[in-house]
């Protein structure tokens, strides 16, 4: 009996751990903070650890982009009647997505083995946050923080270009490596190829719709075999910490930008960055 107690609060402090770590997906994944890199950081801080194939960490990211998915369900829908109807402005729109959603889509079917076994550590982490964070700062500088920026050419959905979109998606690329933060390469990345600064945070939240989607799918299908019955529970309580958590933050991310820069992030990134090399150099 003991035993049995003793196996059951085990698996509810798995599970619990699980559910953290899925509320922390939901609130970085949309934020250029790094949410692989904050599942890094925190479940090496909790000690926990899904399966060999770290496979959790992908899987549940299905939540946050459920939610995104749910949020802007209406334009979504518009998108794919448009498209199918052949109507320019959606073929256009879905076309650019296509364009910046193939680089990754094939960096990460020829390298993403190699670039998990590379740099998913904490060191790397720290690294990519302190430098992603002035890359940030320096790209924000001069930048309004409300109202169209002088320097862009690219004020809505419908403005972006196909070379524009190849520049967001090249740069998706370097959001393999954690800590550099998907949402915050493809933003950034946006900004400097002429994308007002709110649209493009609205173009990579769609991007991250094809390119997590298929992640996730991929992840399961490659490792689905790795998985355990308690590690299939853990990812579905994530999965739903995760999908409610982001509802939250989309909304919250899209009111930000209409008012401010990104430049708090940055600092966060960056003080994040010491603290986690601090704690690490000492061997805590």
């Amino acid at each position: 009996m003991t035993f049995r107690a003793s196996r059951v609060t085990e698996q509810t402090i798995y599970l619990l751990k699980a559910f953290f770590l899925g509320i922390v997906e939901g609130l970085t994944e949309f934020l250029p903070i790094s949410s692989t890199g904050h599942l890094i950081l925190f479940g090496h801080l909790i000690e926990f650890s899904s399966n060999e194939a770290k496979v959790f960490e992908v899987v549940i990211q299905l939540g946050s982009i459920l939610a995104v998915m749910w949020i802007f369900r209406a334009r979504l829908a518009q998108l794919i009647v448009g498209t199918v109807r052949l109507d320019p402005v959606e073929v256009a729109f879905t076309c650019n997505l296509l364009i910046a959603f193939l680089p990754s889509a094939i960096v990460g079917l020829l390298f993403i083995k190699a670039i998990k076994a590379l740099f998913f550590h904490p060191g790397v982490v720290v690294v990519t946050l302190i430098v992603g964070g002035f890359i940030m700062i320096w790209v924000e500088r001069n930048r309004p923080a409300s109202g169209a920026d002088p320097r862009a050419s690219a004020l809505t959905l419908e403005q972006i270009t196909w070379r524009q979109a190849l520049v967001v998606g090249l740069c998706q690329c370097l959001a393999m490596v954690p800590g550099t933060s998907r949402s915050g390469s493809t933003i950034i990345g946006g900004m400097l190829a002429g994308i007002q600064r709110k649209t493009a945070t609205e173009f990579s939240f769609f991007l991250a719709m094809p390119t997590m989607l298929a992640a996730a799918l991929y992840d399961t299908y490659k490792h689905a075999n790795l998985l355990s019955q308690q590690d299939m529970l853990a990812i579905a309580v994530g999965f739903i910490s995760a999908f409610f958590s982001a509802l939250f933050i989309v909304r919250a991310v899209l009111a930000f930008v209409s008012r401010h820069t990104y430049r708090v992030f940055a600092v966060y990134r960056i003080v994040l960055g010491v603290v986690v090399g601090a704690w690490l150099f000492l061997g805590r």
